[in-house]
């Protein structure tokens, strides 16, 4: 563990800012602290109450943890504003001292390795407003064209700790789920994550209570408030029948009710690529929000203007992005990714963007066929920035370059074509939902189960595409009846078959970062590279 932060933080450290700087804030909220590595959360019963008026949120959050070993400190974060009123275990309020977002309770009852335990923890305040959601997250709070409050969190970067109090690391997840209950105004409906148990009726409000029977990623935690009219559908899937419910505002039925015949189409081409919808127990809900959407598990969230594209735009500019909405899909695809398999530190979301943004081109791999699949995803390249490493640095809360998304997606695709086998590449996508199924890992045992799959030694490949900013280069050369190779521009040992064209004729290389010779039958006049591959080439 110690070699592969070391080596991560020397291959990136170059590539970081002069003005990057990290705080012990950095550290509290990115590295699993002694506070927090003795107990596992087991189950998260989150109480809370909405008011627009105010702009502000009231509530509980019950905490059932199991003790893995000897402690007496709990860590628990909840961002500034909102603050911690009291903190109750056995009836006793405790006592606990704040570190800026991070807050340090100490625990009277002696806490017993192998035991389970009950932390309620009362909270209050303006959660920070979302200013660009749902990228700079928060709390967003609107109105419909009605005059209706609408009403919704986004808050994957910031982390769910900026509305309410949990151990905000992605390395763990309530084992057992949790219940989300939320009071809003009595003429508002709230939608949240997995299924809804119950509604009650208060004297001036409602509350909405929905129960997750799976574990669930913090920041997938989900509150979409408004004047909502429902409508659905049972998706005969791959494990049985799948609720799939839709929410939009009373004035967009029409509109959603078309838009959303592509769900039950992502869901059977997503089954066929990854293996069964990882939530069937939750269900699958899309939610109309008042921002572009987010991947909350089991409740997708959706403002993409019931139109296709990314907000009407082709991002691939090949044509093939205006066939899907893009939000249906690819907040979609994160249930697979991001959801069922999510990362155990942001250092490693690229396994979340990376294959999530694969998956559209799966998407049209699965109704436009295999062309139309691979010009769109390299339509993407040319949003590549390569200006960070897309694995960031363990332990501080701080996440890769942008490429994890465009970049990703394209170093996957090349796996596709070492691979070279469209059954094989896609019993390892399903593979991979089986075997790391509702599990947190590392990108290291993602590398490790495809290099094992394709039984080839894949860690050149992933150091150089995921630990540096070094872009191959394919250098072929003619020389009458013979050709010679090498990758420049890479680690010494990286190297991956390659498919090239020799006078209209397919050949498999293997290139290394020294030269090769290769004889040909006939004087080489026509040379080509599948351009399926994410590596520059130069031919002379």
């Amino acid at each position: 563990m110690k070699y592969s932060f070391l080596l991560v933080f020397i291959l990136i450290s170059p590539l970081l800012s002069a003005q990057e700087t990290f705080t012990r804030a950095d550290t509290l909220r990115g590295s699993i602290t002694p506070e927090r590595s003795w107990w596992d959360v087991v189950y998260y019963d989150l109480s809370v109450e909405i008011n627009p008026q105010t702009r502000s949120i009231q509530g509980k959050n019950k905490i059932s943890y199991e003790v893995l070993k000897d402690g007496q400190v709990m860590q628990i974060d909840l961002q500034f504003p909102m603050e911690i009123d009291k903190v109750i275990q056995d009836k006793e309020e405790l006592s606990f001292i704040t570190d800026g977002n991070a807050h340090f309770i100490n625990l009277k009852k002696p806490q017993i390795p192998g035991t389970e335990n009950l932390l309620t923890i009362h909270f209050s305040g303006k959660p920070r407003i979302a200013r660009r959601p749902p990228w700079d997250g928060g709390f967003t709070w609107t109105k419909d064209k009605n005059g209706n409050d609408w009403i919704a969190n986004s808050n994957q970067g910031i982390g769910a700790s900026v509305w309410w109090p949990l151990k905000d690391h992605p390395y763990d997840e309530p084992d057992r789920g949790m219940t989300i209950s939320v009071t809003t105004p009595k003429h508002l409906m709230n939608v949240s994550n997995g299924r809804l148990k119950k509604v009650i009726d208060n004297e001036a409000s409602k509350t909405w209570v929905w129960e997750v029977v799976n574990p669930i990623n913090a920041y997938g935690v989900n509150v979409s408030i408004g004047d909502y009219i429902h409508f659905g559908e049972t998706y005969q899937g791959e494990a049985g029948p799948l609720a799939m419910d839709y929410y939009v505002l009373r004035d967009y039925l029409e509109e959603g009710k078309k838009q959303f015949k592509q769900a039950p189409m992502m869901m059977e081409a997503f089954e066929h690529w990854f293996g069964p919808y990882p939530f069937y127990e939750d269900g699958y809900k899309l939610i109309q929000v008042p921002y572009l959407g987010m991947e909350h598990q089991s409740a997708v969230t959706y403002g993409n203007g019931f139109t296709n594209g990314y907000l009407g735009s082709d991002l691939s500019e090949s044509g093939w992005g205006l066939k899907f909405d893009f939000i249906i899909i690819h907040e979609s695809g994160h249930e697979w990714f991001a959801n069922n398999i999510t990362n155990n530190d942001v250092a490693d979301m690229w396994i979340h963007e990376g294959f999530t943004c694969y998956s559209e081109s799966l998407f049209l791999d699965y109704f436009f066929g295999k062309e139309a699949s691979s010009e769109y995803v390299i339509g993407l390249r040319e949003r590549i920035f390569n200006d960070r490493t897309m694995i960031g640095i363990p332990h501080l809360d701080f996440r890769g370059s942008s490429d994890i998304y465009y970049k990703g997606a394209n170093v996957v695709h090349t796996l596709r074509q070492v691979v070279d086998n469209d059954e094989k590449w896609r019993q390892i996508l399903r593979g991979l939902n089986k075997e790391f199924y509702h599990q947190t890992i590392s990108s290291k045992q993602l590398e490790e189960y495809i290099s094992r799959k394709t039984g080839r030694d894949l860690e050149p490949f992933w150091n150089q595409y995921l630990r540096t900013t070094n872009i191959p280069k394919l250098e072929l050369k003619k020389n009458g009846k013979q050709i010679t190779y090498r990758f420049s521009n890479v680690l010494d040992n990286f190297t991956i078959p390659v498919l090239i064209k020799v006078n209209g004729k397919e050949i498999l290389i293997n290139p290394t970062s020294q030269w090769k010779k290769k004889k040909i039958r006939k004087t080489v006049e026509n040379l080509d590279v599948k351009k399926d591959y994410y590596f520059e080439v130069e031919i002379n």
